[in-house]
């Protein structure tokens, strides 16, 4: 079953590199990015919703330690009581301290690989790596 998250760039851009992008639509629905995520990315697909989260004050005080996307990303997820796709590791710890749910780019290859949508996160692992964006952060 399909869960409801909020995503940032970070877990677009190293997905796309390396050409899995697709699991995070077999995983989230809805996948909901903020508009300066959307700006980060840079371009559409059409399984992502754009949408702003609403407590500009929430998003001015976490613009004070996290970039605008971490900051709008971690505001969206608050609203909706969705999980959190992140791995930056300062906004994963606001996240935290917020009461989300998070998880990172490699939490989502081994769900990928127990809801049977990859055989294997090695290789995807290993990929990321080669393509230097291999960041783990506490999964």
């Amino acid at each position: 079953m399909k869960e409801p998250a909020v995503a940032d760039s970070t877990c677009l851009i190293v997905l796309e590199r390396i050409r899995r992008l697709e699991l995070l639509h077999g995983l989230f629905e809805p996948l909901v990015i903020p508009p300066s995520v959307q700006e980060e990315f840079g371009r559409a697909v059409d399984w992502l919703i754009v949408q702003a989260p609403s407590d500009l004050r929430l998003i001015r005080v976490l613009r004070l330690v996290v970039d605008d996307g971490e900051a709008e990303a971690i505001a969206l997820a608050l609203e909706k009581g969705w999980q959190r796709i992140v791995d930056d590791r300062k906004a994963r710890s606001w996240a935290k301290r917020l009461g989300i749910r998070i998880i990172g780019t490699a939490g989502v290859l081994i769900r990928a690989k127990q809801a049977g949508l990859i055989p294997s996160v090695k290789p995807l692992l290993e990929a990321m790596q080669q393509a230097e964006v291999l960041r783990l952060a506490g999964e």
